[in-house]
Order: C-alpha cells, then sequence, then structure tokens
C-alpha cells in the first residue's frame, strides 16, 4: 500500500495541527480561572500558563486531530480510494476566535476520498477514525500516572481523544457515527458504546488538568 502526501496536503496538516493548538490553549486558559481577557490573552501569549498549554494542547489536541484524520486516510487507500486531507480555513479561524471568547468549536477539515465503496467499507474508513482516538485514550493514560507537567500532558490526551472518539461517533450529518450506523446498526451500537463509555469514564475520573 502506498501512502502519499501532497505538498498542500502537508501544509493543510501542519496549519490545522497549530491552529487548533491555539484554538484549545484559548479555551482552557480563560476558562480556567485565570482572569485573562481575550485581549490579555494575545498580550501575555509567551507567559508561563498560556506556553506550557499550548504545548500540551500541541502534543494531544493536534496529535489526536492527525492522526485520527491519517487513520481515516490509510483505511481509505486500502480500499482503493484515492484521498486527502483538506483543511477548512474558515472553520479553523472560527474555532480560534471561538477559543478567545471561552468557547469550545473545532472543525479543522476532513479526508476526502473518491472511488466506488460498498456500505461496509465506507463504515470501516469511518470507523478508523474514532477507534485511533480509543488507543490514544489508552496510550496516553500511562503518562497520567506519572504526575508534572507530563501527568498534565497524559491527562489532556486521555480525555480529549475519548471526547473526540465518543463526539464523532455520534450518528448525525458527516460524523462518523452515521456511516457505521448506515451499514450496521449492531456495529454501530458496538463502538459507540465503547466510545461514549470510554468519554464517561475520563470525563468522570481523569479529568482536565487546568
Amino acid at each position: 500500500m502506498n501512502i502519499d502526501f501532497s505538498g498542500r496536503e502537508l501544509r493543510d496538516f501542519g496549519l490545522a495541527w497549530v491552529a487548533l493548538a491555539v484554538a484549545f490553549t484559548f479555551f482552557i486558559v480563560s476558562t480556567a480561572g485565570a482572569g485573562y481577557s481575550p485581549l490579555s490573552l494575545l498580550q501575555r501569549a509567551g507567559e508561563g500558563l498560556v506556553a506550557e498549554v499550548f504545548v500540551a494542547s500541541f502534543l494531544t489536541v493536534g496529535v489526536a486531530f492527525l492522526l485520527h484524520e491519517l487513520a481515516h486516510k490509510v483505511v481509505a487507500i486500502h480500499y482503493g480510494q484515492v484521498a486527502e486531507f483538506r483543511a477548512d480555513y474558515t472553520m479553523l479561524a472560527l474555532a480560534v476566535g471561538a477559543g478567545l471568547a471561552g468557547f469550545l468549536f473545532a472543525a479543522p477539515g476532513a479526508v476526502y476520498h473518491r472511488g466506488y465503496l460498498n456500505e461496509r467499507e465506507n463504515a470501516f474508513i469511518a470507523l478508523a477514525g474514532p477507534l485511533t482516538n480509543v488507543a490514544l485514550a489508552v496510550a496516553f493514560f500511562p503518562l497520567f500516572l506519572l504526575g508534572g507537567f507530563l501527568g498534565e500532558v497524559g491527562q489532556l490526551g486521555v480525555t480529549i481523544n475519548a471526547a473526540l472518539a465518543a463526539f464523532n461517533m455520534l450518528p448525525f450529518g458527516p460524523l462518523d457515527g452515521r456511516k457505521v450506523r448506515n451499514w450496521s446498526t449492531v456495529g454501530f451500537g458496538a463502538a459507540f458504546l465503547v466510545c461514549a463509555g470510554l468519554a464517561v469514564i475520563a470525563i468522570l475520573y481523569v479529568g482536565f488538568p487546568y
């Protein structure tokens, strides 16, 4: 299986990764009780808390998004598709603006693919993203046990990936869950229970570090 990336795709991945990290940094810091206004967040971007949250967001939110989309691409190519990621710059700008305003919103783009697919193949392409986030949540958990900054990275990594998996398994609109449900109600139910259950456990017992 040959997986290639165009220059535009690599640029879109990189810009989306950074923009999401910035958006989540603004959101987390502005809602963490630090008393920062949108203007002061921009003015104090180099200070300790903002820099720490940005690094943690870059390593967790960014990785969660990147590997989620890469999983879609790899499985699509496995089924003979031409697949490539495209960032949505309007949505990325809105995500950064929402973060400044203290709201969480992220729709960075998607992997687009073309070629013939049956419902099972389309469902497996969709399912690859949330299951990758489930695996990442498990992988981040040992870091959570370490404490310190690495513990904070692990804590954010577990919760963000679990929440992202559950959200994408909702059976509505363009989300992955709808494509899985279109193929198999039983398969969707099993995957949704795993993703939603992990999200509930992560939010209640792991939580957010800030």
